[in-house]
């Protein structure tokens, strides 16, 4: 349990910087604002992740043109979808959640969890300290966290393939609409991974069936908590695999219109796997390369230095 734990505290890290980044492209390709990530305002409600999610998303936004084309009075949206505005609440909830499950994780690391066990005096005792339950728990939460940040990923895919909200673009950003599918099937595939993401998260810890002629007649379930938080980790990198390659090919759609310099360098990576807008082609190898780009961290080049830089609060004053 423990090492599965530390597993999906690694790779959600990862995962969570590759979730901001998406959304700043999302936000740039459907003609999103960037103030409501201004500083002062995250800074009224201070948590510590969202203030890093913020910092990141808006550092990627930074000089961009998309985002300047449209900017100003003539602008007529007051304000943009929860998907595009709270993705700091949500990524950064998250990331709090991550936070608690290493601390968790820290303290396990250091415990000694045998039964019996020899006290430094050198009694020989029983105990339980084996009980799952403090790491089983954060197994759940982070199954919860991974199925919410994949959900709002999703929606963010939808907004850009629908004409009536993407602000311009193309059906399903189809090469020839009404002909062509476009990125149609991808948003299928998102759809249902978040559906199994949301199965996923019912916690297993709440479960517990008595063995050993009731002597264990209260288990942690530890174990399926953490086979289950896998499962959700790589369904939430794949769910963020389709909005990357989504946005790269809306933000395509846009040109003459240029990205910000950070989003233009994280085009340029996911062209690198995958080509461009056209005709309809099987979609499933250009999901799994950009499955296996997000899994190898090689967007890390692009993120680390802003995630590094990226301030944490640790009181409100502070914040």
């Amino acid at each position: 349990m423990l090492g599965q734990l530390c597993l999906a505290i690694h790779d959600l890290r990862a995962l969570l910087d590759a979730a901001d980044a998406a959304a700043a492209m999302s936000i740039e390709a459907l003609l999103g604002t960037d103030r409501v990530f201004a500083a002062d305002l995250q800074a009224l409600r201070p948590h510590p992740g969202q203030a890093r999610s913020a910092t990141l998303i808006r550092t990627l936004l930074a000089g961009s043109p998309i985002v300047a084309s449209h900017a100003g009075p003539d602008d007529p949206r007051v304000q943009d979808a929860y998907s595009l505005r709270c993705a700091p609440q949500v990524h950064g909830a998250a990331r709090d959640t991550v936070d608690h499950a290493e601390r968790v994780a820290s303290i396990e690391l250091g415990s000694a969890i045998d039964n019996p066990v020899v006290t430094l005096d050198g009694r020989l005792e029983s105990n339980g300290n084996f009980h799952g339950a403090p790491i089983g728990y954060v197994l759940d939460f982070l199954a919860i966290a991974a199925a919410d940040v994949a959900s709002m990923s999703e929606r963010r895919v939808d907004r850009m393939l629908d004409p009536a909200r993407s602000g311009g673009l193309p059906p399903f950003l189809a090469d020839d609409p009404g002909v062509d599918s476009g990125l149609m099937i991808a948003q299928y595939t998102a759809a249902s991974l978040v559906s199994d993401l949301k199965r996923l998260a019912v916690p297993a810890s709440v479960d517990s069936i008595p063995t050993s002629a009731m002597q264990e007649d209260h288990v942690s379930m530890g174990w399926s908590a953490a086979r289950k938080l896998r499962r959700a980790v790589d369904g939430l990198r794949q769910v963020i695999a389709i909005e990357l390659l989504t946005a790269a090919r809306a933000l395509d759609l846009r040109a003459p219109l240029t990205s910000s310099a950070g989003i233009a360098r994280l085009r340029e990576l996911l062209r690198a796997a995958v080509p461009g807008p056209g005709p309809d082609r099987f979609l499933a190898p250009e999901i799994a390369a950009v499955v296996e780009l997000v899994g190898s961290e090689a967007l890390a080049p692009v993120l680390m230095p802003l995630a590094a830089s990226t301030p944490v609060p640790t009181d409100q004053e502070d914040a």
